[in-house]
């Protein structure tokens, strides 16, 4: 049974080859994709590696926090992806009241109605 890697804070310049290359340091990389962007071809930034689940436990305990690129590396177990509701037009609502400053509110939606 293989476990999918979630590979976070990659430098836009890392490409799967450099994953590959860090993963199998550990063991066996069954596959790895790097995320980018549709329309820019551009990285997001994050990837998954695939491996054992041996493998896998290994890798995120050793390569968490580990520099590649001149950052550190966010390596967890994937979720999978939730999918999201899209409300029509008019876009969303931002966010409110986070953090320590609750005097600043979120944004408030896209181009909806007026």
């Amino acid at each position: 049974m293989s476990k999918k890697i979630f590979v976070g804070n990659l430098s836009f310049n890392t490409t799967e080859s450099d994953l590959d290359s860090l993963f199998a340091q550990i063991g066996a990389v069954e596959s790895v994709e790097t995320i980018t962007d549709r329309t820019t071809g551009r990285s997001e930034g994050f990837g998954f590696v695939e491996m054992s689940n041996e493998d896998a436990d290994a890798a995120i305990a050793k390569l968490n926090g580990t520099d590649l690129g001149g950052r550190a590396l966010t390596v967890n177990e994937a979720r999978p992806m939730v999918k999201r509701e899209f409300s029509g037009p008019g876009g969303g609502g931002g966010g409110g009241g986070r953090g320590r400053d609750n005097n600043r509110r979120g944004g408030g939606g896209g181009y909806g109605r007026y």
